[in-house]
């Protein structure tokens, strides 16, 4: 404790721009989601000379604005240690340098992205799932899955944490829509697969997966239990005490 002020001295520490500078996870989490947008969605925008195959010469990505401050071998980092494998790197020509993609995702068309085809019912994993949220729920039960803008619907081969799954699903998904892949394909619905595992398809000629391909749907959060699809579990909450209008303020 200082005599002069009778306050205890400060610790000594970092001070300046840098004393907060963001630690590398954190950065690597930025560059991430800049480089999910810039090669599912932004490229164009950005201005980024994108090939049929979706890759994007490195040099002109890290050129941008977005990127300024990161490295080639900051973005190596990323796409290595990527649990959800959403990009590929390859080393390209002398007059394009490296090359990166985002392996599936996208609301750009991209022709030649390598997708592989399940063209039949042997095809397709024994679990098709989507995930999604308790809001969304609703509109999903009566209208089916839709793109919502991106060139597929995302699948998983089962539900987070399961054996082989690595993307498809958000882990923080709260319902997971089971989904009748032979019977789809039966009616001409194609199916892929992407180069990280995920299962996509592009639904129907208006971009829906219809509720008659959904098996079952299951609350994942906050318990697990099955959800209705003729609409019940709506009752359900009703009659939930949580949900009870019994104590609840009026809203003015």
């Amino acid at each position: 404790m200082s005599a002069s002020t009778g306050r205890r001295p400060e610790a000594a520490g970092p001070r300046g721009r840098g004393a907060h500078r963001p630690r590398e996870q954190d950065r690597d989490v930025q560059l991430s989601k800049a480089l999910s947008y810039a090669l599912r969605h932004g490229a164009l925008k950005l201005g980024l000379p994108m090939g049929a195959d979706g890759f994007v010469p490195l040099d002109a990505l890290l050129q941008r604005p977005q990127f300024r401050g990161f490295s080639a071998e900051d973005v190596q980092r990323v796409v290595d240690t990527d649990a959800k494998q959403r990009f590929s790197l390859r080393p390209g020509d002398p007059s394009t340098g490296p090359l990166i993609r985002a392996n599936q995702g996208h609301s750009l068309q991209v022709p030649d992205l390598e997708l592989t085809p399940l063209e039949t019912p042997q095809a397709l994993p024994p679990q098709l799932v989507h995930g999604t949220f308790r809001r969304h729920w609703p509109s999903i039960r009566l209208s089916g899955l839709s793109c919502r803008g991106r060139t597929h619907i995302h699948l998983a081969a089962g539900l987070p944490g399961d054996p082989g799954v690595i993307s498809g699903m958000r882990p923080s998904c709260e319902v997971a829509v089971f989904i009748d892949g032979p019977l789809a394909l039966a009616d001409g619905i194609p199916f892929f697969r992407s180069a990280n595992g995920v299962f996509l398809t592009p639904g129907d000629a208006d971009g829906f997966l219809l509720p008659k391909y959904f098996k079952e749907a299951l609350q994942l959060r906050p318990s697990r239990k099955p959800l209705s699809l003729a609409g019940d579990e709506e009752t359900e909450c009703q009659s939930d005490p949580k949900h009870s209008s019994r104590g609840r303020k009026s809203v003015q």
